[in-house]
């Protein structure tokens, strides 16, 4: 189950980030975070195995997306 995501960023006619990214990211890792906390308390109904990997997952799509919008600031490409 390895499939890529293509992160479109979203900016003005003039090349400015519409969408605050260090928000965007903060939010991925917040989520997953928070997710790992539910099962060391012992959250019913949560597969810890599962949230490990989604939780890996958000910080690697934060991650990411970090690096896409630093090289667009820098005016380099991210690929």
């Amino acid at each position: 189950m390895n499939r890529e995501v293509t992160l479109p960023l979203i900016v003005d006619d003039r090349g400015t980030l519409q969408v605050a990214a260090a928000d965007v990211s903060k939010l991925l890792r917040t989520v997953g975070g928070r997710w790992l906390h539910l099962v060391e308390a012992g959250q019913e109904g949560l597969d810890e195995d599962t949230v490990a990997t989604l939780t890996i997952e958000l910080a690697k799509l934060a991650d990411r997306i970090d690096v896409a919008c630093i090289a667009h600031s820098s005016g380099t490409s991210a690929d």
